[in-house]
């Protein structure tokens, strides 16, 4: 809405979420969401409770992957004698990636937002991929992944709007700082890049701790008008390089998403309701 003063337009309130409901598209959506699958060292159990339950699932719109989808050890900073190239991690990724939209109906919207460990891959930082051969290690163009890559609509990994997905009132993000409190920082963080309006749903992962859909709060006393959920990991719940820190927090998971389609801000109630379905310990 925009009103007048001296000659000049006036618009309250931020422009509305970047995504709208295209013609044709159901007035619903039902989003499916992963995170942190970490190839080529996604558990073969993870993997396979993955396929089951995307396959018993009805009705989903969207499947959205929030990123880290490769390991991308060729592009650490720190030492590494992996016992694997990034051509494997591609190949890995690309099989993976595939079987996840194998088990859903061929009408399903795919989303894949880059985390920071597909990030490292791409950055221009000579500490991790040499300038020289970025041009093959790129995964966008590169075989055997890029085939793949065309089947998803991919978003950058950057914090601000543009490095996130919005579905009606849902926001889905990576994630960048893994603090106790990041998940709720975060997700006021992105609902103020998004507009700052109330009753959204904020979805990340990047920390690999689950945590089920949770109001904002300034005190303990006084609720904010947002929300946030993490999906977890399902990638290695104790890799190597975490041996000596604790991961107990660490868990599987996939989150069920259903919201409003042509729900546009201002909301004026919560117009989503979200799960999370945990991986079973003796899956």
């Amino acid at each position: 809405m925009a009103r007048k003063r001296k000659g000049w337009q006036v618009r309250r309130g931020p422009a509305t979420p970047l995504t709208k409901r295209r013609a044709g598209e159901a007035a619903s959506a039902k989003i499916a969401v992963l995170s942190c699958t970490h190839s080529p060292f996604t558990p073969p159990a993870t993997h396979k409770w993955l396929l089951d339950t995307l396959s018993n699932l009805k009705g989903v719109t969207h499947l959205v992957h929030l990123g880290d989808i490769f390991e991308a050890s060729a592009a650490s900073v720190h030492p590494d004698e992996s016992d694997h190239d990034l051509f494997e991690e591609y190949e890995h990724a690309a099989a993976f990636l595939g079987s996840l939209r194998g088990a859903l109906p061929p009408t399903v919207r795919c989303h894949a937002l880059m985390g920071n460990h597909d990030d490292n891959i791409l950055v221009s930082d000579p500490r991790r991929i040499p300038a020289a051969l970025r041009g093959v290690t790129n995964f966008m163009q590169a075989a055997p992944f890029a085939p793949e890559a065309k089947n998803w609509h991919w978003t950058p990994y950057r914090k601000d709007r543009r490095g996130c997905l919005e579905i009606g009132p849902v926001i889905l993000t990576h994630g960048f700082d893994a603090g106790r409190a990041s998940d709720e920082m975060e997700a006021i963080q992105f609902a103020n890049f998004c507009g700052g309006h109330a009753h959204r749903l904020v979805v990340r992962g990047h920390t690999h701790r689950p945590v089920p859909p949770t109001q904002c709060r300034r005190t303990s006393s006084v609720p904010l008008p947002w929300w946030y959920m993490n999906v977890g990991t399902c990638g290695p719940l104790q890799p190597k390089w975490m041996f000596r820190k604790d991961t107990s927090q660490w868990g599987a998971a996939l989150g069920i998403i259903e919201c409003k389609m042509n729900a546009l801000p201002p909301f004026i109630a919560k117009e989503w309701n979200a799960e999370l379905l945990r991986m079973p310990d003796a899956f």
